[in-house]
């Protein structure tokens, strides 16, 4: 049994076996294979114990050693003993050795947190700063390998307004990566006047080069997938062709125009996986697509109008400096899981009063699936029918996948989930100072109130003290002296980052039980090797947005 504390996971049912999977404090689901991480099933039977290299946390099912248990999670880190020599003939030496340990340096640690981090700062005109967006810094911490977190920031170019997004991928990153390079142009379109949709459409009719819709914002690791960039444009060009027949001269409403973007590339995904392709790799590109899945978390900022349109459980948080120069968190989006009473109602809602009590169950929808709204996903969406027959029609690497052959429990009245998202306009005001998006990995090692103080403070250079507790013990004045010198020396190496997002998941992975980062801790977190990574966190992305606060403000007295 696996006890990997990953957010995301997805039980699967597995070939019976004789290994014991389960520990004696956690009852077995009958015939799944429960918790099973952001991997391929492959991963799964190829997890073997091996000596000083694997651990006892995901058992291999093809081991009959009855003996074996499950590790407790306090104790992941033990190394495995040796195997006995079952030879009593054979006299051998033994030696006794103290576990080396390797740390990473310093300039080590930077160099894999910033290999990712990206910044960008809005130019200015005239000498001026006309965009509410002063600028945003982004970066990504993976834990799977390959990372199944992807991230977005573009301008749009017809349209006032920036976008920004964060794609938590699971069950593999194919999804995610599919969503992070497509959902801006469906929401740009989605926003275009009639008149613009026209001339686009003229141009492409007459061969003519078209106008540009978005700029992108680009890491140089951030992937584009130019094999599907003829089938990923097609589907768009027919939705502006729908869009255009279905013009009714009113002004595009924001929110609707996100919400109609997401339901229809979640439908576009479906639906070319249905339909296929002649193209074998192209084929079972789009297939992975639509059997992963991914949750997106995106803000849309358009003078002091910011929307911010979730689908899952990523988040996004404004950090708001109060008049005594504290900092507030303000909730712009709501987790779509199990914790959300809302959502399990409107679940229930959707389908039949006999289903009630299988719809969720510990705390996953059906008992798989940790997110209750995501892209992809067609396990959950398509009819058994449809998805046996495009499975047995798919390609081999399709059909062998353990992941795509096994039918959720209780499976009766689907789609049990949508992509549809939760839409919250804000209206920005001089004392909202920036905006955090990121993936659940950040999220769940860190408090809401601890992400907005830290940024809050790195931006402004302003490090709020509590006074040295010294617990009641009598301290000399040199002593006290020194407490103070070994405060200051931290907090000057605190702002040794350059972006704000790097500066945020230094805190995530290396912060310890008094709020500091420790180097120590922060060198044997990102020293873990890849099968032990991800037991300990998730895959983090993060973009934090800063606004401008005197364009925010000019704009609001012009309204009044």
């Amino acid at each position: 049994m696996c006890v990997c504390p990953g957010p995301r996971r997805i039980a699967i049912p597995v070939r019976s076996s004789r290994l014991p999977l389960f520990s004696d404090a956690m009852p077995a689901p009958t015939q799944l294979f429960p918790l099973i991480r952001n991997c391929e099933i492959g991963r799964i039977y190829s997890t073997v114990c091996h000596c000083h290299h694997k651990h006892l946390c995901c058992l291999s099912p093809h081991l009959a050693h009855n003996h074996l248990r499950c590790t407790p999670q306090k104790k992941l880190a033990a190394l495995c003993c040796p195997k006995e020599n079952f030879n009593p003939f054979i006299h051998t030496r033994s030696y006794v050795s103290t576990p080396q340990r390797f740390y990473l340096t310093p300039p080590q640690v930077n160099s894999i947190l910033k290999a990712n981090e990206y910044s960008f700062k809005v130019p200015e005109f005239d000498g001026k700063n006309v965009s509410s967006v002063l600028g945003f810094d982004s970066n990504q911490l993976p834990a799977n390998a390959p990372i199944e977190d992807r991230r977005s920031a573009a301008t749009c170019l017809q349209t006032r307004g920036m976008l920004l997004g964060v794609f938590d991928g699971h069950a593999g990153c194919a999804c995610a990566q599919a969503v992070s390079e497509r959902l801006f142009y469906y929401i740009a379109v989605s926003l275009l006047p009639h008149e613009t949709l026209l001339e686009i459409e003229n141009a492409v009719e007459s061969g003519r080069a078209l106008l540009p819709i978005l700029q992108w914002h680009k890491h140089p690791n951030d992937y584009f997938s130019k094999e599907a960039s003829k089938l990923y444009f097609n589907s768009l060009r027919t939705y502006w062709q729908e869009l255009i027949d279905l013009n009714s001269g009113e002004t595009t409403d924001v929110k609707e125009a996100l919400i109609n973007a997401f339901k229809r590339l979640d439908n576009d995904i479906s639906l070319e996986a249905q339909v296929g392709d002649p193209n074998s790799f192209l084929n079972y590109l789009v297939l992975r697509v639509a059997f992963s899945g991914a949750t997106a978390c995106v803000a849309h900022i358009d003078g002091v109008d910011l929307h911010v349109a979730n689908t899952g459980d990523s988040r996004a948080m404004l950090g708001v400096q109060e008049e005594d120069g504290s900092w507030s968190a303000v909730s712009l989006s709501c987790d779509h899981n199990a914790q959300n009473e809302n959502e399990i109602e409107r679940i229930k809602l959707e389908h039949p009063k006999s289903e009630e009590k299988s719809l969720v169950k510990q705390d996953r929808l059906l008992g798989l699936l940790m997110p209750f709204r995501a892209f992809g996903d067609v396990k959950f969406k398509w009819s058994i029918e449809l998805q046996k027959r495009v499975i047995e029609s798919g390609p081999d690497q399709l059909n062998d996948n353990e992941y795509t052959k096994f039918i959720p429990p209780n499976y009766h009245t689907p789609p049990y989930l949508t992509a549809e998202p939760e839409v919250i306009h804000h209206r920005l005001r001089p004392q909202d100072k920036f905006l955090v998006l990121a993936t659940d990995g950040l999220w769940e090692t860190m408090h809401r109130q601890d992400v907005v103080r830290i940024v809050g403070e790195y931006l402004t250079g302003v490090h709020h003290q509590q006074p040295i507790a010294v617990g009641g013990y009598k301290v000399t004045l040199g002593q006290m002296h020194g407490l103070l010198t070994e405060r200051r020396a931290r907090i000057s190496s605190v702002f040794e980052d350059q972006n704000a997002a790097t500066h945020l998941i230094r805190h995530a992975v290396g912060n310890n039980e008094f709020g500091t980062v420790d180097h120590e801790r922060l060198s044997k977190m990102l020293s873990l090797p890849e099968e032990l990574a991800r037991m300990y966190r998730d895959d983090i992305t993060i973009i934090v947005v800063q606004f401008n606060s005197h364009v925010v403000g000019a704009c609001q007295n012009e309204e009044f």
